[in-house]
């Protein structure tokens, strides 16, 4: 009888140490090699952060490394809608670039949701530059409020929707009366 006491005993305590063996890799392996919230937050945080930089550089390239580079990308800016990354890109983006100078880009209030294999941001933008305004050269400032929708791609969280709003700017009639 004490035999089988201990054998069950002995036979209780290495099934509980198997069963807690297991529970422990099931709870710390997955949690352990996947990325957390916490790192996608941050991965689409600095890639938000990376196209304003490379619009202040005028750097097509760091900005392509941030948008999606296909026709997927479909950009609403402006009361304009751009298809396509060759779109945006050829018709917007350089030209916009290219006709500023001294470029200062902030994103504040920037509420980040990851979901999976989507995350979207939302955000208040300013642009300060020296650029165009009224046919004249001058220090010109922009400023609004941004959706972006972002997807994991090429081992980076990529822009493949934009969307921008700005206040209307007064015009000389609407100041006057």
């Amino acid at each position: 009888m004490n035999n089988l006491k201990s054998t069950l005993g002995l036979t209780c305590a290495v099934v509980g140490a198997i069963v807690l063996l297991g529970l422990s890799a099931v709870v710390a392996g997955p949690s352990s090699t996947a990325p957390s919230y916490a790192d996608d937050e941050a991965a689409v945080r600095d890639a938000l952060l990376k196209f304003a930089v490379s619009f202040e550089q005028n750097d097509i390239g760091m900005a392509s490394q941030v948008w999606a580079n296909d026709e997927s990308l479909l950009v609403f800016e402006s009361g304009n809608a751009n298809y396509g990354w060759k779109d945006y890109r050829d018709r917007h983006l350089v030209p916009a670039m290219g006709s500023m100078k001294n470029t200062k880009v902030s994103f504040t209030e920037i509420k980040i949701h990851v979901a999976g294999k989507t995350a979207w941001a939302t955000f208040k933008y300013t642009i300060s530059a020296d650029g165009p305004d009224k046919g004249k050269i001058g220090r010109v400032d922009f400023s609004g409020i941004a959706t972006t929708v972002l997807e994991p791609r090429d081992g980076r969280w990529q822009i493949v929707h934009w969307h921008s709003s700005a206040p209307r700017r007064a015009t000389s009639a609407s100041s006057s009366g």
